[in-house]
């Protein structure tokens, strides 16, 4: 369903110093909770949208396109990225779909200004590239921007070799396309699964990979708390330790105080981790006992109750 009420749209936070956004902007990132899709926009409706570019290239050229698919001739798109995280290649993307573009530099970021032609080249390859597709070595749906897409990533698979069968009711903080949560729904005595992530395409595939009547799956940032979850007897979670592109350890540290206040006595969290993230401090501080069951191949992997 197309949305055609608003003309200025907004993809990710670009710095303000850099672009000055109009206000009433509608922010249209898959990662901002609440978001109408950028999908959803129609066709030569909008009068302006200012990206940041993803770093990912199959990610960063489905979003131009789908910028200037949303333009109507004559609208202006500003995108702009670091130039060591895609910005250097923006100008030439452009182009390949028939928008030259004027190009600037400011603050090792390249900002690319381009008004629609009235013809475009052929969007399709970036649009289906970077649509939701089917990855047959995971045998899932997924899409590009999705945290490990198109593959299992080491530390989810570590986890996943120790994880005991488990009961009651649980969640997956940052379920992805919901690998972990497959696995634990191989256990019979799960009886609710609450799978959460503050990306909507990862809601969207994980949607379609976990059918199971058992799950409930929400689209929602598990750092700003007001979950309403409580007595849960089970946390999974392999949490991002990356804001932006750069490294964020505080992460980490709001999941795990998440998962320790939805957790009931006694209830369990298994968390995988990067090797050096300094996990231990906040996990001792808010579970009775933390064991290190694994510690190899550059990941470890903790069980804390609670």
């Amino acid at each position: 369903m197309s949305i055609t009420s608003f003309s200025e749209a907004l993809y990710g936070f670009p710095p303000a110093e850099l672009i000055e956004g109009p206000e009433g902007a509608v922010q249209v990132s898959p990662l901002i909770p609440g978001s109408p899709r950028i999908e959803d926009v129609a066709s030569g409706s909008l009068e302006r949208i200012d990206v940041l570019a993803p770093a990912g290239t199959i990610e960063r050229r489905y979003v131009l396109a789908q910028a200037l698919r949303a333009l109507r001739p004559g609208g202006r798109l500003t995108a702009l990225a670091l130039k060591d995280r895609g910005g250097s290649r923006l100008a030439k993307e452009l182009a390949g779909f028939g928008a030259p573009a004027t190009e600037s530099a400011r603050r090792h970021h390249r900002i690319c200004v381009v008004d629609r032609p009235e013809t475009l080249g052929d969007l399709r390859v970036a649009l289906e590239e970077g649509g939701p597709r089917h990855i047959d070595n995971l045998a899932l749906c997924s899409q590009a921007g999705i945290f490990s897409y198109d593959r299992l990533d080491p530390g989810s698979a570590l986890l996943l070799s120790l994880l005991p069968p488990l009961a009651g009711s649980g969640a997956d903080f940052g379920c992805g396309l919901g690998v972990l949560a497959r696995s634990v729904l191989h256990s019979p005595k799960v009886t609710t699964l609450t799978l959460i992530d503050i990306d909507r395409r990862a809601v969207e595939m994980a949607t379609r990979n976990v059918a199971d009547p058992r799950v409930t799956i929400r689209w929602a940032d598990i750092r700003a708390g007001g979950l309403g979850l409580s007595r849960l007897d089970f946390v999974v979670m392999n949490p991002p330790f990356h804001d932006g592109g750069s490294e964020d350890q505080a992460l980490g540290q709001g999941f795990i105080a998440r998962a320790a206040e939805a957790l009931r006595p006694g209830g369990t969290l298994w968390v995988t981790a990067n090797m050096h993230l300094p996990y231990e401090k906040p996990l001792n501080a808010a579970f009775k006992t933390v064991e290190l069951k694994a510690s190899s191949g550059g990941y470890k992997i903790f069980e804390a109750r609670k």
